[in-house]
C-alpha cells in the first residue's frame, strides 16, 4: 500500500510538471509620476496654445476626442491597431503611422495608461511629460540623428483601430 502511495505521488507530480501553466500577463504598469516640474511645463505649455486638457494621476495631461464605442477597453497584453503621430511641443514631427500593431504592454508609460482611457474606434491625444515618455536620453535615427531630444515634452494623437 505504501508502494502505491509512494508511485501515485511520483505521477502526480511528474504529470503536473508537464501542464501548461498560464502565467497570466507578464506586463505591468509601473505607477510612475512625472514630477512636478515636469507637470509645470505642460501647464505652461497648455495655457499658452488655449488647451483645455484633463490630468492623469501621473502627470500627464489628455484630450479625448473621440472616446470610441468598442465593448473592450484595451489591457496591458492586448495587441492594438493604431493610427498616431508623435511631435514635439515646437510641431515637429518625430513619428508618424497608419496602421501599426502593437502590444500595449511594449510601449512607453503613457500610452499604458492613455490608450485604455478610449475604446475601438476612439481617438485620444496625450501630453506627455519626459517620465512618462522616453526621459533623460535623446532618441536618435537610424543615422544617428536626435529626433526626440532628452527631456522632451511630447504629444500623441492615437486612434485605436481595433483591440484584440
Amino acid at each position: 500500500m505504501k508502494f502505491i502511495t509512494v508511485c501515485l505521488a511520483v505521477l502526480l507530480v511528474t504529470l503536473s510538471g508537464c501542464l501548461k501553466k498560464d502565467i497570466g500577463c507578464s506586463y505591468s504598469i509601473q505607477n510612475i509620476v512625472a514630477p512636478s516640474s515636469e507637470e509645470q511645463a505642460i501647464l505652461t505649455f497648455l495655457a499658452a496654445n488655449t488647451i483645455t486638457a484633463t490630468k492623469h494621476g501621473s502627470n500627464m495631461y489628455y484630450e479625448v476626442i473621440l472616446p470610441g464605442t468598442g465593448t473592450v477597453t484595451p489591457g496591458l497584453c492586448s495587441n492594438i491597431l493604431i493610427k498616431y503621430e508623435g511631435k514635439l511641443t515646437s510641431g515637429t514631427i518625430f513619428d508618424s503611422q497608419n496602421s501599426q500593431i502593437f502590444t500595449l504592454g511594449t510601449l512607453i508609460e503613457a500610452w499604458k495608461v492613455g490608450i485604455p482611457l478610449i475604446k475601438k474606434g476612439g481617438r485620444i491625444r496625450l501630453y506627455v511629460p519626459p517620465s512618462l515618455g522616453y526621459g533623460n536620453k535623446d532618441i536618435k535615427d537610424g543615422t544617428g540623428a536626435v529626433i526626440i531630444p532628452a527631456s522632451s515634452i511630447l504629444i500623441f494623437d492615437i486612434t485605436l483601430n481595433d483591440v484584440q
